[in-house]
């Protein structure tokens, strides 16, 4: 596939590419997309099979499961933007060839994720009642009290779902990704055997839900940190490039901190904008009813299906990028974001298909409301027309600008285009024109197709390589020049 790719144009300069000692070939780029893919896959599909268990309990507990993972996810994506800083941090290091400033940079990601992680936890478990009183203002009295219940189990897997992310980003950071998906993989079969067990085995409705979710997360955060204490990768005897040991003997680098931080910080405001415009549209789509809070969770589960394969290539671009910008490779990492991103639009085309076809029969087997499911597959409809249209420059190749470094343009446009258009659009639609559920759609292409035009536009001006992370090697300098 490379000879589609050797010719001048507009994008990059084929002649400075190093097309027969490439960073990642085809066979490396399959070792690593494929798994992301799947890992993406397959956490929607038990996604989206815990909400149909759930949903059997009743639609006060699916609405209650709903509203309070919209705060958790949240803070689960501020989580994420730690992990994002050092997966693009560890990812230089390794493509400049430094694995002492790799390792140290991870020990620091670890520590700084596990304190943020558990402050905030303490401040959810805290202020769990008013918090979600403050978000969600007057819902039902049922669906507040299984609110406040699934909320306050979830609230202690913060730490371990935060550890989790950083510990897999680690081996993407070095090309592993089968690992990480392994072990989500077994995660989520324990999630489903759980939820099994203790809503219907012992009928604890969403407490239930909570506590399967809480102990899956404890198992794979484990799993992951004790196999960072060994040598090679896991079932391999191929060595694992960053190695984490005695863990209660790592003190704060503040220099250290501060790079990571640099990147993390404004993924974390960007995702955080994200996810409070989310609640700020879930606070409107509460005033519409049971049903429509069902059919937009139902939806939403799906949209996240359809989207999954194309998170797992921006995923695996990060690292892709991450490693050429360190090696100082920049006119192949320009390559990568154009020949990844063109595999995107196919892959997200395929996939919303694939979720559109199965999206009647699960709504029946998940025995949601007959109206509830009407509106979910209408809004689906929209979605499977719309998103592999547009959605790819909004949020694939941005994968790729960020892992240069480019993180507060990003952080700003995305804040931008959410709140302007997505949340106030949304509100207007819902609050005034009384539009119900689909104006939460509305707003959302129109967010990501001026997000895609923006990031495309960016892509083009060439100002994202402006930026330095890591401490540029003498190797790097000589082969730049």
């Amino acid at each position: 596939m490379n000879h589609l790719f050797q010719h001048k144009n507009s994008f990059y300069d084929a002649e400075k590419v190093s097309w027969d000692s490439l960073l990642f070939d085809g066979r490396a780029l399959r070792r690593l997309l494929v798994p992301l893919m799947l890992e993406q896959l397959l956490n929607s599909f038990m996604g989206m099979m815990d909400t149909m268990m759930v949903s059997r309990v009743g639609s006060a507990a699916i609405s209650a499961v709903s509203l309070v993972d919209s705060i958790n996810v949240l803070f689960i994506q501020i989580f994420a933007a730690l992990a994002t800083g050092g997966t693009i941090l560890c990812s230089q290091y390794l493509g400049s060839g430094d694995r002492k400033r790799c390792g140290r940079a991870a020990e620091q990601v670890a520590l700084s994720t596990a304190v943020i992680s558990i402050g905030i936890m303490a401040v959810c478990l805290v202020t769990r009642g008013p918090l979600l009183r403050l978000v969600f203002g007057s819902v039902e009295p049922a669906v507040m009290q299984n609110s406040e219940t699934y909320f306050w189990v979830t609230a202690l897997s913060y730490p371990f779902i935060a550890l989790f992310q950083v510990g897999s980003a680690f081996y993407r950071a070095g090309g592993n990704s089968r690992f990480p998906m392994a072990v989500s993989v077994i995660s989520n079969i324990m999630n489903i055997i759980g939820n099994a067990i203790f809503i219907f085995g012992f009928q604890w409705g969403v407490f239930g839900a909570a506590l399967s979710t809480t102990l899956s997360r404890i198992f794979c955060m484990a799993v992951v940190f004790l196999c960072l204490r060994r040598p090679f990768f896991p079932g391999t005897h191929e060595p694992q490039p960053i190695i984490l040991k005695n863990y209660g003997k790592v003190r704060p680098d503040f220099e250290m901190i501060v790079r990571i931080l640099a990147v993390g910080v404004p993924s974390g405001i960007e995702n955080g904008m994200f996810q409070f415009g989310k609640l700020a549209i879930q606070s409107s789509v509460s005033t519409l009813g049971t049903t429509a809070i069902a059919a937009q969770a139902m939806t939403v589960i799906f949209e996240n299906l359809n989207g999954v394969g194309g998170i797992g290539i921006g995923i695996g671009l990060m690292t892709i990028v991450g490693q050429c910008i360190g090696a100082g490779r920049v006119e192949e990492a320009k390559y990568y974001i154009g020949r990844l991103s063109l595999d995107c639009y196919g892959v997200i085309l395929a996939s919303c298909l694939a979720a559109y076809a199965i999206c009647g029969p699960v709504t029946r087997l998940a025995g949601m409301d007959p109206e509830a499911a009407a509106m979910c597959v209408f809004m689906l409809g929209w979605i499977t027309v719309v998103k592999p249209l547009i959605w790819t420059p909004a949020f694939c190749g941005p994968y790729g600008l960020r892992a240069a470094g480019d993180v507060k343009y990003s952080m700003i446009m995305s804040s931008l285009c959410m709140w302007t258009l997505r949340v106030v659009l949304t509100t207007v639609l819902i609050r005034v024109f009384h539009f119900g559920p689909i104006a939460v759609w509305i707003g959302m292409f129109s967010d990501w197709l001026v997000r895609g035009i923006l990031y495309f536009a960016r892509f083009r001006s060439g100002k994202w390589l402006n930026h330095h992370l890591i401490e540029e090697t003498e190797a790097n300098r000589t082969e730049t020049a």
